[in-house]
């Protein structure tokens, strides 16, 4: 660890782990800022990639920053340095959404830098899983996890899992017949050799197979047969959900719970865990409150993944470190 803090090289590789993080379609709507001598990073959330339609709010464009936040923290943890974050560090600012400034040494946030192998080795996988559970220590690990970034994981059965995947099932019919849906969509997915070329979006060979059958909420990212060669596959019969959630609905709860989604992510990578995101029901504000936890009737749910053991999804493209970053002295 360099006492004067990291070079230009070591500043643009620790911004190359966070943009690992997952967001909503691929859009990556972040920009990084790198203050030399205050040894700190400046994470930006970017408007111009945030879906009018299917966030209006723009509460999965602060989840997929939260996400990128996370990925920075277990970085600089991996490299010795103690982040020490502040969310929403300016009010007079809506897009200066975090600051990460590298104390040192590691101390307090020790426990991140393990998570370090797992940032570059996640990636969703749209692939069905074996009906095989995970075992309830394992599901208490995960949601030790969120709750360690100011969230909740919980793991809905019986009739609060049917009728959560009853809301997947009207939010996919509205989402077939609602123009700006499928206006968000079109723009974030296209033929592979597109999206590599722009580094953004989903690219065909990561949509994964058409469902035949099966219970499992996965999302027709090549809708009308856009992708011929797909298959059609069966997938789980039991799928296996995992909610995060916050007591409020605040920017600043959706930047925490983006932080849990990723901890929990990377975590459940290394227990060779598989995950995929399940968004459709939180696209519709009517939607989303019955998917909230029904013992309490509080909280509100940020992100729904569908969790389980099956293959390693493929890796999406990303944006070039130097589309995203700008470094000042």
């Amino acid at each position: 660890m360099n006492p004067t803090g990291p070079s230009d090289e070591e500043a643009a590789a620790l911004v190359r782990d966070a943009v690992a993080a997952p967001s909503m379609h691929n859009a990556q709507p972040w920009r990084f800022r790198y203050l030399r001598r205050a040894r700190t990073f400046d994470v930006l959330s970017d408007f111009e990639r945030a879906m009018p339609h299917s966030d209006p709010h723009a509460r999965a464009l602060h989840l997929g920053c939260g996400a990128a936040v996370l990925n920075l923290r277990v970085a600089t943890a991996h490299k010795g340095w103690s982040p020490e974050t502040t969310l929403l560090p300016d009010p007079a600012d809506r897009t200066h959404v975090a600051s990460v400034r590298l104390a040192g040494p590691a101390s307090g946030e020790h426990e991140l830098a393990p998570l370090y192998p797992a940032i570059h080795q996640r990636h969703s996988s749209r692939d069905p899983f074996e009906e095989r559970q995970i075992s309830e220590p394992l599901r208490e690990e995960l949601a030790t996890a969120a709750h360690a970034e100011g969230a909740t994981l919980t793991f809905p059965t019986s009739w609060h899992l049917q009728e959560i995947l009853e809301l997947f099932q009207e939010a996919e019919a509205r989402n077939l017949t609602d123009p700006g849906s499928g206006q968000d969509l079109a723009r974030w997915t296209g033929d592979s050799a597109s999206v590599e070329a722009t580094g953004e979006g989903v690219p065909a060979y990561a949509y994964g197979p058409r469902k035949r059958g099966g219970k499992a909420p996965m999302r027709d990212f090549g809708p009308g047969g856009r992708v011929a060669e797909r298959d059609a596959a069966q997938f789980e019969r039991n799928p296996q959900l995992a909610l995060v959630g916050t007591v409020h609905d605040r920017p600043e709860d959706w930047l925490r719970a983006g932080q849990a989604m990723e901890r929990v992510l990377l975590l459940a990578t290394l227990l060779g865990l598989s995950a995929s995101f399940a968004t459709q029901p939180l696209e519709w504000t009517d939607l989303r409150w019955p998917l909230r936890d029904p013992s309490t009737g509080t909280g509100f749910t940020q992100v729904v993944l569908r969790v389980g053991y099956g293959p390693t999804g493929p890796g999406a493209p990303r944006r070039p470190v130097s589309q995203v970053l700008d470094i000042e002295p």
